[in-house]
C-alpha cells in the first residue's frame, strides 16, 4: 500500500522501523515523524529514511502508523486529521486508544486498524495482535498484518478482546521477567553465584519456551515430563500450589484487563 509513514520515533517505533527495512522494505518507501533535530539526524544517519513533520509524513503517506504514547493520541490525531489522504489506512499502537476514538477525530470513513504489540519486537518475537475498525476490509487487515509481521508473530482478534490480549502478551513479558528474577535470586539464596544462576535461569526459559513451540505439546504434558513422583521437582510445585500462585496469577491478569478498560475508558 505504498509509503509507509512512522509516526513517532521512539523503541516501539524505531523497532518497527528497522524491523521493516530488515524484512525487505526499501528506505524509500518509509518515511518517519520526529519533531527533535538530534533523533531525526540520528534516525537518517542509521537508517537512510526521509525524517520529517507530522503533518508533512501523513501528507504523503498511504499507510499512517501511530506509534505515540497513549496520553498523546489525542492531541496528535488532531493535528493529522485533516492532512490524512483519502483511503489511507491508520494503524495505532498505543495501549487502550479504540478504533472508534481514532475514527471519530479522522476523516468519514478512515479506515483503522488497532495493534496491541509487545517489547520482544525488539528481537523480532514479538506477539502482536490486530483488530479491524468499522470501515476496514481483509486487505486493510491484511496489510497491518504484513507491517506487524517483520517484527514477530501477529494474530486477529475482536476489538473487544483487546484489554485481555493486552493483560495477557502486552504486559506479559514483566511476567516472565518477574518470575526470571525470583528464580535468579532464590539461585543466590541457595548459593550460586549471580552470574551462574542467571545463565542457568535464563537458559532454562530459553528451553523451556522453546520446547513449548517446537513440541506443540500442553504446557501440562511437558511439566508432568519433568515431574518425577516423589521427587523434587514435585515438592516445588505442591510449594506454589500452597501459595496459591497459579490463582495469583488469574487474578493479576484480570487486574491488568480491568486496568486496560479503564485507560480505554478514560479516553
Amino acid at each position: 500500500m505504498g509509503l509507509v509513514a512512522v509516526i513517532g520515533a521512539g523503541v516501539m517505533g524505531e523497532t518497527l522501523l528497522s524491523g521493516l527495512l530488515r524484512a525487505g522494505r526499501a528506505p524509500g518507501d518509509l518515511v518517519v515523524a520526529e519533531r527533535r533535530p538530534d533523533r531525526a539526524a540520528e534516525l537518517r544517519a542509521k537508517y537512510g529514511v526521509e525524517v520529517i513533520g507530522n503533518v508533512e509524513a501523513v501528507e504523503k503517506a498511504d499507510t499512517v502508523v501511530l506509534v505515540v504514547k497513549p496520553q498523546d493520541m489525542g492531541a496528535v490525531v488532531d493535528e493529522i486529521a485533516g492532512s490524512v489522504k483519502p483511503g489511507a489506512l491508520v494503524v495505532s499502537l498505543a495501549a487502550g486508544i479504540t478504533t472508534e476514538f481514532l475514527e471519530q477525530r479522522l476523516p468519514a470513513g478512515t479506515p483503522v486498524v488497532r495493534v496491541m504489540p509487545n517489547t520482544p519486537a525488539l528481537v523480532d518475537q514479538g506477539m502482536a495482535a490486530i483488530s479491524a475498525g468499522a470501515h476496514c476490509d481483509d486487505e486493510h487487515l491484511a496489510h497491518a498484518e504484513s507491517l506487524l509481521s517483520a517484527v514477530g508473530k501477529v494474530v486477529q482478534v475482536a476489538e473487544k478482546h483487546q484489554d485481555a490480549v493486552t493483560a495477557i502478551s502486552g504486559s506479559g513479558p514483566a511476567y516472565i521477567f518477574y518470575v526470571t528474577e525470583a528464580m535468579i535470586e532464590a539461585g543466590v539464596f541457595l548459593g550460586l553465584p549471580r552470574t551462574t544462576a542467571t545463565e542457568l535461569v535464563v537458559q532454562t526459559l530459553y528451553g523451556a519456551a522453546t520446547m513449548l513451540r517446537e513440541t506443540g505439546d500442553h504446557p501440562s504434558v511437558l511439566r508432568e515430563n519433568v515431574t518425577s513422583p516423589g521427587g523434587t521437582t514435585v515438592a516445588a510445585l505442591r510449594t506454589l500450589d500452597d501459595h496459591k500462585v497459579r490463582a495469583a496469577f488469574i487474578s493479576a491478569l484480570e487486574a491488568a484487563r480491568d486496568r486496560s478498560h479503564e485507560l480505554a475508558s478514560g479516553q
